[in-house]
């Protein structure tokens, strides 16, 4: 009976631990916007926007600014410091922080899944390096696509700027059953995930909006919360940007 009791208590001991692994193992960001709260769970694996991102929330950069841009079953876009206190139909989609973020695409490991989220930036004509804008994020939506669907949006892309790419049987499952956008795959570091909100994302993406895709009723991030860092966080130092790009 002792060593049954033991046992128990061991596995439990080793069940909490493991947990704590799992909270502590990515820098989690909260987003409290007027339409419900959103968290994002950061990837390592992009330590430039990772830190990116951390710095400016804890600046509080994103504080009062605006999901500027909206397309249903597409993406929501945010994070343009222009957008704060903008007037009703002011066009939006500029403003950054005056730097750009060296690309960190790390496919197949991080993609454009239902509830991506990932840096915005200018398109290939005017970037064709795919420089991140240094602020601007979007939170995917995406829809979900029939197998012809998926090889066609992924041939398209291997025939064009990007050449060829990997991807694996875990994106096209994600792409088949939840959804998301594949034809953004190989074009915007993708940095991040919503682990909680995803139904507050649904509910902006299904906003109405105006000829120039802003909602037609301000959807403002009325504050942007680091809960938690990495142990890797801040790894990248000065880093974390190339000044004077943007």
């Amino acid at each position: 009976m002792k060593k049954l009791l033991l046992l128990v208590i061991l596995i439990g001991m080793t069940a909490f631990h493991a947990q704590g692994k799992i909270r502590e193992k990515r820098s989690i960001v909260r987003l409290e916007t007027t339409m419900g709260n959103i968290r994002i769970a950061l990837n390592d694996e992009t330590p430039v926007h990772r830190d990116n991102f951390l710095k400016l929330v804890s600046e509080g950069f994103y504080d009062g600014t605006l999901f500027h841009r909206v397309v249903k079953d597409f993406v929501i876009q945010a994070g343009d410091p222009d957008s704060k206190q903008a007037p009703s139909g002011k066009i939006l989609g500029e403003g950054g922080p005056g730097y750009m973020l060296a690309p960190e695409i790390d496919l197949p490991f991080q993609y454009h899944k239902r509830g991506a989220v990932a840096m915005a930036r200018e398109d290939d004509a005017n970037n064709p390096d795919r420089l991140s804008n240094g602020s601007q994020f979007y939170i995917v939506w995406g829809k979900k696509y029939r197998p012809r669907e998926l090889a066609f949006a992924w041939a398209g892309l291997r025939g064009g700027l990007y050449g060829d790419f990997e991807t694996n049987r875990e994106m096209e499952q994600e792409y088949l059953t939840t959804g998301g956008t594949p034809g953004l795959d190989g074009g915007y570091t993708v940095f991040g995930e919503v682990i909680e909100g995803l139904d507050v994302v649904e509910n902006i993406q299904s906003t109405a909006t105006d000829s120039h895709d802003r909602p037609q009723t301000d959807i403002v991030i009325l504050h942007a919360v680091v809960e938690q860092k990495s142990k890797k966080a801040g790894a990248t130092g000065k880093r974390r940007y190339s000044p004077g790009l943007y």
